[in-house]
């Protein structure tokens, strides 16, 4: 039996990737209470030292690669974490943070309570968490297809993991998004479909 586009469909139940999703270390924006968005702002001294405890977390973790946003507070996170260790990191756009637009370096207390306003309508001169998610689903298709059977890092953003929740998880959008969040030492996930 085939799917459509002519692949056997055992190819397809069979598939999926083990992802570790980690959030990027802490910026020198986070400590000064600014959201960053698609501002390429640098970690701070404790983003670095949390960059090397995530290292130190992860020494013994079977990890077949690590894929990073191309904002520096994602891959410089996994190039301290994992410096010396043979490793392949993978800097990819589509994992970037929510584009805030014109709230882009605004205070984090005023745009925190106005991203459920923005699942669907894209912040002012920025995108919507509609449009994050779709960039990562692209992301996990070619996840999916090119390393099956792996067990991969991710380290992002808060969108990253929205998506994540979304797409593997099943969880709305609109539950997702206004949920308080509180950090932890990495979430797994089991991809098998996008």
């Amino acid at each position: 039996m085939h799917s459509r586009d002519g692949h056997p469909t055992s190819f397809f139940l069979n598939m999926s990737v083990q992802i570790i999703f980690e959030s990027h270390a802490t910026t020198t924006d986070n400590e000064a209470g600014l959201a960053s968005g698609w501002n390429d702002v640098e970690l701070s001294e404790l983003g670095l030292r949390q960059a090397r405890d995530l290292g130190e977390r992860r020494r013994a973790d079977e990890i077949d690669a690590v894929f990073c946003s191309d904002l520096q507070r994602s891959y410089r996170t996994a190039w301290v974490a994992f410096e010396g260790r043979e490793m392949s990191v993978f800097i990819d756009w589509r994992l970037r943070e929510a584009d805030y637009g014109d709230r882009t370096k605004s205070p984090s207390w005023e745009v925190g309570p106005q991203k459920p306003e923005h699942i669907v309508t894209p912040f002012p001169g920025g995108e919507s968490y509609e449009q994050t998610t779709e960039r990562m689903r692209s992301f996990l298709r070619d996840l999916l297809t090119f390393h099956n059977g792996k067990r991969v890092m991710v380290i992002g953003h808060r969108a990253t993991q929205y998506a994540l929740e979304h797409l593997i998880s099943n969880k709305p959008l609109g539950e997702i998004v206004p949920a308080s969040w509180t950090w932890q030492p990495g979430w797994e996930y089991t991809l098998t479909t996008v």
